[in-house]
């Protein structure tokens, strides 16, 4: 993501928190109000999940010059590992290409062969990382909690009535370029038929505690913010303008929406790696990201994931 830090940890003074997410002084976010119920069921997805996805990109990493970025092995190895889950799932992939500064970069599309393919929901998250280090936080972890909520659509064969899909954008640590090269490339028609995107950037950092929500839209903002009340979480809207991928869609004209973790010490650094993230954060974010793809692309109640039982979302 092209930020410093949004969110304070539960370490951060009210004061520094307070400026952080730019409240009055001396203000903090609100305590999350007593559960509420709502008539949304989602998959509980375990934290393990999606921390095994963002190991194997700390793997892949390690192995491709310790990093994953824009024109390396580990960026292409990294859409490699993503597309394969995926078409091993049922989705169906394009890679698509585009060049920046010389070299050849990638966006992933993997489409859900479900549900009305005039009305899509969008879920993305950058993949690429900068050259310093693995990017695990940033993104790794918007990748991984992405990742995983399309394998969950997968088990669960699930019959949206809305067409879900899931993108992974290259080179957005240069200038969003993968994903403002799928939006100026796809024709209006197609354009019109995404009701929504939602964006999952740096969603694993140690410490969260509250929640930063994207105000872009208030009707999908409030659809994150039900969730994390459901778990008793605070929440925080904020807007990162067009510091994320949401900004290529919102300058198309189309909704958007999205979610951050809290404040990373490792920001674009060596110590990005799979130690920066913590495991019940990024089952937070995968839920979330569930319980939003369940919710807005209309997935009926009673399309449970094999071997894993529904949890009423309130």
């Amino acid at each position: 993501m092209k930020r410093k830090r949004v969110l304070g940890s539960a370490a951060i003074g009210a004061g520094l928190l307070a400026a952080l997410l730019g409240l009055p002084n001396g203000a903090v976010a609100q305590s999350a109000p007593p559960p509420a119920a709502v008539a949304v069921q989602s998959p509980d997805i375990p934290a393990a999940n999606s921390m095994a996805h963002a190991q194997q990109f700390q793997t892949i990493a390690s192995s491709n010059g310790g990093n994953r970025a824009h024109g390396r092995p580990g960026y292409r190895a990294s859409a490699d590992f993503v597309k394969a889950k995926l078409d091993a799932a049922g989705f169906q992939t394009t890679l698509q290409s585009f060049s920046y500064q010389g070299a050849t970069g990638w966006n992933l599309i993997a489409d859900w062969p479900q549900g009305d393919p005039n009305q899509v929901v969008f879920l993305g998250a950058h993949l690429d990382g900068v050259p310093a280090g693995p990017g695990v936080n940033d993104n790794g972890s918007g990748s991984s909690a992405v990742l995983e909520t399309a394998l969950a659509v997968a088990r669960a064969n699930a019959k949206p009535t809305k067409r879900l899909r899931f993108g992974w954008w290259g080179a957005e640590e240069l200038g969003l370029i993968g994903s403002k090269y799928y939006v100026q490339n796809l024709p209006a028609s197609e354009r019109s038929k995404i009701n929504a995107y939602l964006n999952f950037d740096m969603v694993g950092a140690k410490g969260t505690r509250t929640w930063g929500v994207y105000t872009d839209s208030s009707t999908l903002s409030a659809v994150f913010t039900e969730y994390f009340r459901s778990k008793g979480l605070p929440t925080q809207g904020f807007n990162i303008g067009a510091r994320s991928d949401h900004a290529s869609f919102k300058s198309a004209g189309i909704q958007v929406s999205g979610i951050a973790s809290g404040n990373d010490p490792c920001y674009h650094a060596r110590c990005d790696d799979i130690n920066n993230i913590e495991s019940s954060v990024m089952g937070h974010a995968t839920n979330a990201a569930a319980y939003a793809a369940w919710k807005l692309a209309g997935i009926p109640e009673g399309a449970a994931l094999p071997g894993t039982p529904y949890r009423p979302v309130g």
